[in-house]
């Protein structure tokens, strides 16, 4: 059999380029449907190794025909393998077509208060509580909500969620918009540190930000490079 040469097109017309990202699959979320699941409900996170800032999470439910026309959103895939525009853009059409989206904060000090684990779910729950309309089911990425959680017996925890559901997809796009938004803020309040560079994360710029200033209050004190830091200006308190 002769292979084409001729260009793959999406339904919609579309040029195929082959080193896109690869969207997805979305057969939990038809295995769902299929059993009479409608509002079928993302989460995802955003923040989770970052130095400074809060963690982020974000739940959105999108309708039904998502999954049956993949024209809607036919980019949406893990945030990561997009570009700040193209998440920017695909932000903007989730919050205008789903059917509900949450988002969320968990502060620094709820980060050291309670220590990462526990942190994502309450990030995850606060999102999800956040939303107008109650989920018939709830797909999250690898870290599943506690038991007594009262979404946790309706949750199903999938690794790499986030290439594999495209409402999990949705919310990663969420949630780091959300965040990415919230440390632009941060950096005004902060600018020696460059939040808005590297929102938080631990680049070479933020080490050497924090080995000559010190933490602020903004930063996730039970990290060990900000512990290190800390130790390093003992005289200083956070925010002078």
């Amino acid at each position: 059999m002769l292979r084409s040469n001729a260009p793959s097109l999406t339904p919609g017309g579309r040029l195929i380029d082959p080193t896109a990202p690869r969207l997805p699959v979305i057969h939990q979320e038809l295995g769902l449907l299929g059993q009479g699941h409608v509002r079928i409900a993302g989460v995802d996170e955003a923040g989770r190794g970052a130095w400074a800032g809060p963690l982020t999470a974000a739940a959105v439910i999108l309708p039904p025909i998502a999954y049956y026309d993949r024209r809607l959103f036919w980019g949406v895939t893990d945030s990561k393998k997009l570009t700040p525009l193209q998440r920017d853009r695909w932000a903007y059409q989730i919050h205008k077509t789903a059917m509900a989206v949450g988002v969320a904060h968990v502060t620094p000090q709820e980060i050291d208060r309670y220590g990462m684990a526990a942190a994502g779910r309450l990030a995850m729950t606060r999102a999800l509580e956040r939303m107008r309309l109650d989920p018939d089911h709830v797909l999250v990425d690898a870290f599943p909500l506690e038991e007594g959680n009262r979404f946790a017996d309706r949750q199903t925890a999938l690794v790499r969620a986030d290439t594999s559901c495209l409402a999990v997809a949705a919310a990663s796009i969420c949630a780091k918009t959300a965040r990415d938004r919230l440390m632009q803020v941060l950096h005004r309040q902060f600018p020696s540190y460059g939040f808005d560079r590297h929102k938080g994360y631990g680049t070479r710029v933020h080490r050497d930000v924090l080995g000559e200033l010190g933490p602020q209050s903004i930063h996730r004190h039970s990290f060990a490079p900000v512990r290190h830091a800390r130790a390093a200006h003992p005289d200083r308190q956070p925010d002078q």
